[in-house]
């Protein structure tokens, strides 16, 4: 390696620590940095590009910030860029929430802490049903959309797998909008339906925790459209309903620290995966969830042109929209009465709702406003 391409690569993962440090707000807020530190303040690509590669990480599945830094380290370095730019984006946030998830599991059971998480909770629901209200103002914008949002919600509801329910609806959506040839549809639509099957089965038959975890994560991974909300609602199905390895109340725990830990909010998965099998559990979690999205841009990158000009990949997406938000729906539905516990905890969500709705303010500072009101409780009522 020459020393210029040296170079490019420290100065990649130079980048992606830092913002993978600093980066607090979501996605957008990510990609916004990104942008800014990439495009206007680096000048490593134009802006064009910049938003050739953000039509890219909405095309496919995947925490979409996470691709932006690998697509971004490899357009600057190269392959070794490419798993630089997401493993340095990634680093910080896991970190923290591994750090977060020992003091959570030696102190969770403490009054003190509960009473943190009294104020957060409702915050945490204030920060979904905004998400909810926002990715559906975008999502939801014709009958057929608002027909299949209906449906997938009833079908989570119901309890259908969460990627069948992403899978049906992206493939119906492409029957009734793109209307290609039947035969490759139907291949398709078969294809989609067993591919969510395929890891359950394999779950199913393999006892080790270790690899179960790992497999589940990399379902998720692989599966994963739109916001990283909807993480949580594979979880809420296989790790809390199915494999009981948490509780609800733990999965409402580690969608906060998703929230008030900077990077993105899929690192939540090395806090589960610590929760339920101590630090090798994070780790196999971790590169579960984040190892298909160097796969996926190192398959996709070259295809970027034609991704956003294809009308079939159009029409595939907005369907898999409509269900992305049924499912963070489904999600808050089934957390409600965990979080909603007094009249105090409703009157924080309301609160919560109108701060982000008026004002925009950031989520981190959201809940740290939270975590004062559950400390003040404490010390004032003393538990």
């Amino acid at each position: 390696m020459d020393k210029d391409s040296k170079n490019r690569l420290l100065e990649v993962t130079w980048l992606f620590l830092k913002l993978g440090t600093i980066s607090f707000g979501g996605p957008a807020a990510h990609i916004a940095l990104m942008e800014q530190e990439a495009v206007h303040k680096r000048r490593w690509l134009s802006p064009e590009h910049f938003l050739d590669l953000l039509a890219a990480v909405n095309l496919v599945p995947g925490p979409n910030a996470t691709e932006m830094a690998i697509h971004i380290g490899f357009v600057r370095a190269g392959w070794l860029g490419l798993i630089a730019g997401g493993g340095a984006f990634i680093l910080p946030a896991s970190l923290i929430s591994l750090s977060i998830a020992a003091l959570y599991v030696r102190l969770g059971t403490l009054p003190q802490v509960a009473s943190l998480f009294y104020g957060i909770n409702p915050v945490v629901m204030a920060i979904i049903l905004v998400s909810v209200y926002r990715l559906g103002c975008v999502a939801i914008h014709n009958r057929l959309s608002l027909l299949l949002g209906i449906a997938s919600l009833a079908a989570a509801l119901a309890g259908v797998n969460e990627a069948l329910v992403l899978l049906s609806a992206g493939a119906i959506s492409l029957l009734l909008s793109a209307k290609p040839q039947l035969p490759w549809l139907a291949h398709g639509i078969v294809g989609g339906s067993l591919l969510p099957l395929a890891p359950r089965f394999a779950i199913g038959h393999i006892d080790d925790r270790l690899v179960r975890l790992g497999l589940f994560f990399l379902k998720v991974g692989s599966l994963l459209f739109g916001s990283g909300m909807v993480l949580f609602a594979f979880i809420q199905r296989d790790v809390v309903t199915r494999y009981g390895w948490l509780s609800q109340q733990q999965l409402l725990d580690a969608i906060a620290v998703g929230q008030f830990t900077p990077g993105p909010v899929s690192s939540t998965a090395t806090f589960i995966g610590y929760l339920v099998a101590g630090v090798p559990g994070a780790v196999v979690s971790t590169l579960g969830m984040f190892f298909p999205s160097f796969v996926i841009v190192s398959l996709t990158g070259p295809l970027i042109p034609q991704l956003r000009t294809s009308p079939v990949a159009q029409a595939f997406l907005k369907g898999v929209n409509a269900a992305v938000v049924a499912l963070i729906l489904s999600v808050a539905l089934a957390l409600l009465h965990s979080a909603i516990i007094d009249v105090w905890t409703a009157l924080i969500l309301l609160g919560g709702v109108i701060v982000l709705l008026r004002f925009q303010l950031d989520t981190v500072w959201l809940v740290l406003i939270g975590i004062a009101i559950g400390l003040f409780r404490y010390l004032l009522l003393g538990g």
